[in-house]
């Protein structure tokens, strides 16, 4: 396998952290004027809407944009602003709804194990779409109702509790199983799906194939009420002796695994991106808040503990930003992605996206804690980049394993 379909321009790779690639500052500013022009006034009303009401006009506004198609090259109809230009989009879109950016980002953990084939024939065939007028999304199917973690960390597949399986059948094979809290699974044209080769134990024959959401046996379930990220639909994925043509297997059998950390280094950049733009936006709040409060008969902002933490606040907003642009350069730059760079992007800017709403609210106090404001919705969402793509606990295991691999390599 190959992941050289998804790099960026090797021009436009440098970061000098002062200076932006220009492709990729320009598709930031686009996507910013997208944010803030049309998903940050209709958030908090889309927010409080029925949980399976989704907004396709939204949806198409960004794909007006070049949002379904940022991460593929120029060759398939893509943009080809890299892992850098997709993460700074995320915390843009973030920043006004992490919803939609949600939606946009699993889109394209869904083109990623296409992308990462270098297969001609299955990038033509599921990836052309999105360089076509109407709006269509992806989806990523791995969670199951008792296999979470366990098929993120790869030293736990052999006792991952998976359900969902894959039988030879003549010349393809036949899925089985029942993918739950699945992004864009009650929208997408199709999922790639991650199922363990009958035979193997556990999770170690995990295998990844792409199966169009219409085909004979799949079943879309009800869509999930969550607690953030409602301008996104979750939902269950059900297969029931689904044929799969042999085609559809991305990267043979029992590949899944590797597939699998491949898409998550690379995703971890645009999921911490994506805590910057929720901490950025309760920092934003703050700010404001504390520049036209008075209190003690003077404003908030010059009171000595507000100061410090919004001083805090802001440093805190800005390491995450760095981490997680450090990282998207090394994975458009390194063969294959690092783990732990994207890891550590990750663990920081979920933490700071928590911290930071939870000081926000209580810096503004009664307001914070009313709908009306939208900072409860803020804190609501910065709950939810900590579950997906690794918990804080399964990403320190992979940055503790870096270490000690990193310390026996220094040994040689």
């Amino acid at each position: 396998m190959t992941a050289t379909t998804v790099r960026a321009e090797p021009a436009e790779t440098d970061l000098n952290f002062d200076q932006i690639p220009r492709s990729v500052q320009r598709f930031v500013d686009e996507v910013r004027d997208f944010a803030q022009g049309v998903l940050a006034p209709r958030a908090v009303r889309l927010d409080q809407q029925a949980a399976e009401e989704f907004d396709w006009e939204v949806i198409q506004a960004g794909h007006d944009i070049g949002l379904t198609r940022a991460l593929l090259p120029r060759e398939l109809g893509g943009l080809g602003v890299g892992v850098l230009g997709l993460a700074m989009a995320m915390e843009e879109l973030a920043a006004a709804d992490p919803g939609i950016a949600l939606a946009f980002g699993a889109t394209m953990l869904g083109q990623t194990p296409v992308l990462l084939t270098g297969d001609p024939d299955l990038q033509q065939r599921y990836l052309s779409d999105f360089a076509g007028p109407r709006a269509v999304l992806a989806c990523n199917a791995v969670a199951e109702e008792e296999a979470g973690s366990d098929l993120v960390i790869p030293q736990h597949f052999p006792d991952a509790r998976m359900r969902t399986t894959l039988r030879r059948d003549g010349d393809g094979y036949r899925l089985n199983g029942h993918k739950r809290f699945i992004t864009n699974g009650a929208v997408a044209t199709f999922s790639a799906v991650y199922a363990n080769l009958e035979g193997h134990p556990g999770a170690t024959g995990l295998t990844c194939v792409i199966v169009p959401l219409d085909a004979p046996g799949v079943r879309r379930g009800d869509v999930l009420d969550k607690m953030g990220y409602r301008n996104c639909l979750g939902s269950e994925l059900w297969f029931d002796d689904v044929h799969v043509p042999a085609r559809d297997v991305v990267g043979g059998e029992c590949q899944g695994a590797a597939i699998n950390v491949a898409q998550g280094n690379m995703a971890r950049s645009s999921v911490a991106a994506i805590s910057t733009g929720i901490a950025r936006h309760a920092l934003d709040l703050a700010v404001h808040w504390a520049g036209e409060r008075v209190q003690g008969g003077k404003l908030l902002r010059e009171h000595q503990m507000t100061a410090r933490r919004l001083a805090d606040m802001a440093v805190d907003v800005d390491a995450a930003r760095l981490l997680y642009q450090r990282a998207a350069v090394k994975v458009d730059t390194q063969l294959p992605a690092p783990e732990r760079e994207p890891a550590m992007a990750k663990l920081f800017a979920d933490r700071v996206a928590v911290e930071t709403a939870s000081t926000a609210v209580a810096l503004m106090g009664s307001r914070g804690y009313m709908r009306s404001y939208g900072l409860e919705k803020v804190l609501r969402d910065s709950f939810g980049t900590r579950i997906f793509e690794g918990t804080p606990e399964a990403l320190a295991l992979a940055i503790t394993d870096c270490l000690y691999r990193d310390d026996d390599d220094d040994d040689f």
